[in-house]
């Protein structure tokens, strides 16, 4: 798994392209391996009403998703936090803070779903991970959103859907091979080998 090749995803800022995160799905095994929390007032502090609140990470910065299909075989994306920016501000202009469907299925959209919090993850500006999520990294999107669909309410309190995945269109790039550094240890053995071939020897 290791030796396979990562793509970049890149979107384009453009409003007229269609590339961009349209939909936010609830699933029951994110993609980015990272489950929501959900807020119930009720269960939590015996109160008459819920607060149905669902929040956590949507995209982690610079994590490996694989992915295997017939175009590109196994491999794996990563979202770099500059991207994950333009994907979070395009999303916004777009107005679809309503835009939730369940396992990525076009034919169980719901509208009783809103995004009504977002935060993206920057160490200059103050702004940390939510509480749970500490290692996410600069650049990793977290929303919350208000559940009034009851049908998903009583999916979430089941557990049977998990957490965030975001769905959209996106451009692959690949990465640059970037040469590794050699520790000095390295360096010598490889200056010990050079003399070695030349007869000269240490």
């Amino acid at each position: 798994m290791s030796g396979l090749k990562t793509y970049k995803c890149i979107i384009d800022e453009s409003l007229d392209s269609d590339l961009q995160v349209e939909f936010v799905a609830l699933v029951d095994r994110p993609a980015i391996e990272r489950n929501f929390l959900a807020f119930d007032e009720k269960l939590k502090f015996a109160v008459d009403e819920d607060k149905r609140i669902i929040s956590g990470p949507a995209m982690l910065a610079d994590f490996p998703i694989y992915r295997n299909d017939e175009a590109y075989g196994e491999y794996f994306v990563t979202f770099e936090k500059e991207t994950i920016l333009s994907i979070v501000q395009k999303f916004f202009k777009q107005g679809f803070i309503k835009n939730f469907n369940l396992f990525h299925d076009p034919n169980q959209e719901t509208t009783g779903l809103t995004i009504f919090e977002s935060f993206i993850v920057d160490s200059e500006r103050g702004i940390s991970p939510m509480k749970g999520f500490e290692d996410a990294k600069d650049g990793s999107w977290f929303l919350s959103a208000k559940v009034e669909d009851e049908a998903v309410w009583e999916k979430i309190k089941a557990g049977e859907v998990k957490g965030f995945s975001v769905e959209g269109v996106f451009q692959y790039a690949t990465f640059k091979a970037q040469p590794r550094i050699l520790t000095d240890e390295e360096r010598l053995e490889k200056i010990k080998e050079l003399l070695s071939e030349t007869g000269l020897g240490i």
